[in-house]
C-alpha cells in the first residue's frame, strides 16, 4: 500500500510537556510500508550491532548518534513550519549546528528521519551496506518537492552530528594504549584479551558542553579506599570477593537457577548479540508498544534513552580507566587471592566465572571491574525511561540475544527492577563485585537525571548573550505556574546568536 505523504508540520503531533518530561502521545503516524520509522532504524541499528559487534562505549555512542540526528531533522522542520525560522517553534536546541531550509516545501518528515539515519549509519559502518534499508523505509513515498527537501534536512542533520562527534573532537578515537600495573589488586588480561577501550572516559558527553560533569558522577572509591593496597587490606574487600566466590563460580556456585537465569538473559558480552546497549533498546521497543507511541513520541524517546546510556557508559569508563583504583576482575583477585595479603581470601587456582563463550570457555570481560558498565548503563536508561514516562510503574516482558539464554523472556513490573536486575546479574556471572553494580547503579541514575533534564532543552524565554563561550553561563531563574526553571544562555540560530533557555530545575 503506498504511504499517503504527510505535509502538516508536526506542531501538534509533538507537544512536550517540558516540566515533568512527559511526552503527550502524538497523532498516529499515516500507515507505511515499515510502519514508525524511528522503530525501524533501531531496528536496523540492532542488525548493525549484532554485525559489528565490539565494546559497549562505541556501539552506545553510534546508538546516540543515530537517534540525535533524527530528532534534529524533525526537529529542524518544526523550528521552520512557518516558512521561516523561528526557534520558539523548535521541539528542542539542536546542539550540532544551524540547518537552515530555504525555498520551505513541507519536507517530508520521514523522509528526514530516514536520511539522517541513513548518513549516520554510512558514516559509522563503511563497510556495511545500508542501501536495502534504506529503500524498504522509502517505499512508498512519491519523489516530489517535499521527499527532496526532507532529504536533504536529513542528510544535513546526520552530517551535522558527524561533524560534532568527529573522533578527533569527541575524544572517541583516542588510542593510547593501556598502562598494565603488575601489581596485586590490579586489572591484568584474563585470556580475553587487552584492555578495550581504555580511553573511552574521555569521550565527550552528549548532555553538555562541557567536561566537568563527569567527575561529578565519579563514583568513591570502592569502600571508600583510595589506595590499592588499604582497599585489598580491608575486610569490606575480602566479603566483597568471598560473595561473588560463591555465587558466580561456573560450577559449585550458592546461585539459584533463577539467578543463573538472570546472569546469562543479561550477558549479551558476545560478538553477535545486540550487546549491551541493543537490549535496553529493544525493552524500549517493547515499552513503547504497550504505551502506545506513535512515532514523534518515539523520536524523543530513543533520543533520550540513546543519549543517556552513550554517557553512563562514558562515566563508567572513567571509573574503569581514569582512577587510581583499576580493580582486577573477580576471576584474578580468587585465585590470586595468596597475594593479596589479606587473610580473610583464600586463593583457588581453578576458579572461573560463569560468564563463557559459545563454546562453553569461562572469561571475564577485559576492562577493569570497577564500576559495572552493565549497571551504569541499564540504571541511566531506567531513569530516563521513569523520567519520560512519569512513573516507574511500567510491566514488560523484555527478551535477549545472548546465546545461552535462547528463547528466555524475563517480566519485569518496574523499569527499576529491571535495571536492578541486570546489575546484580554481573555478580552471579561472577564479572563483578556487589560494589562495582551498587555504586555504577547510583551514577548511572545520576546521568539519566541529567540527560532527561538538560539534553533537549527546549527555548521557552528570549534574549540575547553575545559574550557567552558555551552552555554554562548562569541566567535568571523562570517561574512557571508552579514550577521553577534554571535559566541559562545556549547557542541558538546562529554561532553568533545566543538564546536564554530554560529546563527544570534539579
Amino acid at each position: 500500500m503506498r504511504k499517503q505523504i504527510r505535509r502538516a508540520l508536526l506542531g501538534a503531533l509533538a507537544t512536550v510537556l517540558v516540566p515533568t518530561g512527559l511526552a503527550v502521545t502524538a497523532r498516529p503516524a499515516q500507515a507505511a510500508p515499515v510502519g514508525d520509522h524511528v522503530i525501524f532504524w533501531n531496528n536496523v541499528l540492532l542488525k548493525t550491532y549484532r554485525t559489528a559487534g565490539g565494546a559497549p562505549g562505541p556501539l552506545a555512542r553510534s546508538g546516540a548518534m543515530v537517534h540525535n540526528a533524527m530528532f534534529n531533522a524533525v526537529n529542524t522542520i518544526n523550528c521552520h513550519k512557518t516558512g521561516t525560522y523561528d526557534d520558539f517553534n523548535c521541539l528542542a536546541i539542536d546542539y550540532t549546528g544551524f540547518n537552515p531550509i530555504t525555498n520551505w516545501a513541507n519536507p517530508d518528515v520521514e523522509t528526514a528521519i530516514d536520511y539522517a539515519a541513513y548518513t549516520v549509519l554510512t558514516s559509522l559502518y563503511p563497510n556495511i551496506g545500508f542501501s536495502g534499508d534504506l529503500a524498504a523505509a522509502q517505499d512508498g513515498i512519491a519523489v516530489d518537492a517535499a521527499q527532496q527537501q526532507g532529504r536533504s534536512v536529513g542528510a544535513k542533520a546526520g552530517q551535522n552530528m558527524i561533524s560534532n562527534r568527529d573522533p578527533l573532537a569527541d575524544q572517541s578515537g583516542l588510542t593510547t594504549a593501556y598502562t598494565l600495573v603488575n601489581e596485586p589488586g590490579y586489572w591484568r588480561p584474563t585470556g580475553s584479551g587487552n584492555a578495550v577501550t581504555p580511553n573511552w572516559g574521555k569521550v565527550t558527553p552528549f548532555s553538555r558542553y562541557g567536561e566537568a560533569y563527569k567527575s561529578s558522577f565519579r563514583p568513591t572509591p570502592p569502600g571508600g579506599y583510595a589506595t590499592m593496597s588499604s582497599l585489598l587490606a580491608s575486610g569490606a574487600y575480602a566479603t566483597q570477593v568471598n560473595v561473588v566466590k560463591s555465587l558466580g563460580r561456573a560450577t559449585g556456585s550458592s546461585r539459584t537457577a533463577d539467578q543463573t537465569q538472570a546472569a546469562w538473559f543479561w550477558a549479551n558480552d558476545l560478538d553477535g548479540t545486540y550487546k549491551l546497549p541493543g537490549q535496553h533498546f529493544a525493552h524500549t521497543q517493547v515499552v513503547s508498544a504497550g504505551r502506545g507511541l506513535d512515532q514523534m513520541a518515539n523520536l524523543r524517546l530513543f533520543a533520550l534513552v540513546s543519549a543517556a546510556m552513550a554517557d553512563a557508559a562514558v562515566v563508567a569508563s572513567d571509573a574503569n580507566y581514569q582512577t587510581p583504583i583499576d580493580l582486577w576482575r573477580p576471576e584474578s583477585a580468587i585465585q590470586l587471592a595468596g597475594t593479596d595479603n589479606n587473610a580473610a581470601t583464600t586463593a583457588d587456582a581453578t576458579w572461573k566465572p560463569l560468564s563463557a563463550d559459545r563454546n562453553g570457555v569461562g572469561f571475564s570481560p577485559a576492562s577493569p571491574s570497577w564500576v559495572s558498565g552493565h549497571a551504569t548503563v541499564g540504571s541511566a536508561w531506567a531513569e530516563t525511561m521513569k523520567r519520560y514516562f512519569g512513573t516507574d510503574e511500567i510491566t514488560f516482558t523484555g527478551g535477549t540475544d545472548d546465546p545461552h539464554a535462547v528463547g528466555v523472556t524475563r517480566t519485569f513490573t518496574t523499569l527499576s527492577a529491571a535495571a536492578m536486575e541486570n546489575a546484580r546479574s554481573r555478580i552471579y556471572l561472577g564479572v563483578h563485585y556487589s560494589w562495582d553494580v551498587t555504586q555504577g547503579y547510583t551514577a548511572g541514575t545520576k546521568v539519566g537525571t541529567y540527560v532527561s533534564n538538560k539534553l533537549l532543552q527546549k527555548v521557552i524565554g528570549g534574549g540575547t548573550y553575545p559574550t557567552a563561550s558555551e552552555c554554562e553561563t548562569k541566567g535568571d531563574d523562570f517561574v512557571y505556574g508552579n514550577l521553577i526553571y534554571s535559566g541559562y544562555y545556549c547557542r541558538g540560530d546562529s554561532p553568533t546568536s545566543w538564546r536564554l533557555i530554560f529546563y527544570p530545575w534539579m
